[in-house]
């Protein structure tokens, strides 16, 4: 389906952290999206963006899905944290400037108290690394944050 909305429109992430360029489809529990390397990319250095950082990608892919949602219902994105991470494991050090980063997000789990774990695919030059995400996304963010202090 083509997006109907913006990346900032989905993602509570502004400036330089929202790390998302585009969304590319989206459907029934899934999200697509991808990511421009450019010198100027956010932890670029000499050689590129740090493999790393594919991680945040997945992670925000997954916010803006959960964006989605809550659009679509009339409502604000909320604030979502991940917990971790199993099998992520890139080939290569550096995405390289001029390089587009194609990521796909799919929920497989959705509990009533707010966690998530969604299967991840990040593809790009010569690569294809899968990874699974747990998400917590509470109710009340704002609620959650002052009650962990």
């Amino acid at each position: 389906m083509k997006p109907e909305f913006h990346v900032d429109e989905l993602v509570p992430h502004s400036g330089q952290m929202s790390l998302l360029s585009e969304i590319t489809g989206f459907g029934e529990g899934w999200l697509s999206a991808a990511v421009n390397i450019t010198p100027s990319s956010m932890f670029a250095d000499e050689n590129g963006v740090p493999s790393w950082v594919g991680l945040e990608y997945m992670a925000q892919a997954i916010g803006a899905y959960a964006g989605l949602q809550e659009r679509k219902k009339g409502l604000e994105p909320k604030l979502g944290f991940l917990l971790g991470t199993r099998k992520y494991s890139v080939p290569v050090e550096y995405f390289s400037p001029g390089e587009r980063v194609h990521v796909r997000v799919t929920k497989n789990m959705q509990a009533e108290n707010g966690l998530f774990a969604f299967d991840c695919e990040l593809r790009g030059h010569g690569y294809e690394v899968t990874a699974s995400l747990n998400i917590y996304q509470p109710e009340d963010a704002d609620m959650f944050l002052r009650d962990t202090k």
